[in-house]
């Protein structure tokens, strides 16, 4: 498996694809622009315009790169399966348009719900991430990459069905909390992440 040129290139042009609206929108945007928001949804955090429409844009792009960089050099990158690598592949040309795009909107006095918008976005991210996750084999980068893990296909196999059915259901958490915006979502994060670490570890204990 080989990155993809023409798919970088794509998802890269579409991660940038907010600063040509940052450029269009220039002289209406503020000098400094909220660009983080609490669990209350009112904005703690601001920067400056020239950052907010070139920066963040950049920031993403080269996280984007970085990471396919870092699949790509997985030795066992095979078994992370084709429609898994385009996940990584547009997980953050997706961020950066819905992100940038409510950032303008908030920014030129549209009434935008920030939280919501996140909310769904995440709640897409998870549901893909959870479909995905249990057809992927042992690998180094995607996936619950903990020692029991890594060291039995058996274990890898169940760890991550589990971690796909959490995952899904999480996704569906995230969407409904779009409408309510409860911090309690959090704890729900917290549980995907550490309920198939601890259910590999009872599977490593029993031999498997």
């Amino acid at each position: 498996m080989k990155i993809n040129k023409k798919l970088l290139v794509i998802t890269t042009i579409i991660i940038f694809l907010p600063v040509v609206i940052g450029l269009i929108f220039w002289e209406q945007l503020p000098a400094e622009m909220a660009t983080h928001w609490g669990t209350d949804n009112e904005p703690n955090g601001w920067n400056s315009k020239a950052f907010t429409v070139f920066g963040l844009p950049g920031v993403m792009a080269a996280l984007h790169i970085v990471c396919l960089l870092v699949t790509y050099a997985d030795p066992k990158k095979n078994n992370i399966g084709s429609k898994a690598m385009g996940i990584v592949y547009w997980i953050l040309p997706a961020v950066s348009v819905a992100v940038m795009s409510s950032t303008y909107a908030y920014a030129l006095g549209i009434n935008v719900n920030i939280g919501m918008v996140c909310c769904i976005l995440m709640g897409i991210i998870f549901i893909a991430l959870g479909n995905y996750m249990p057809k992927a084999k042992r690998n180094y980068t995607f996936g619950y990459k903990i020692p029991w893990t890594l060291n039995s296909d058996e274990n890898w196999n169940k760890t991550h069905r589990l971690a796909g059915w959490l995952m899904v259901i999480c996704g569906f958490a995230f969407i409904i909390n779009a409408f309510i915006l409860s911090r309690y979502i959090f704890a729900v994060c917290f549980a995907v992440a550490i309920i198939p670490i601890i259910y590999s570890y009872v599977l490593y204990k029993k031999g498997i």
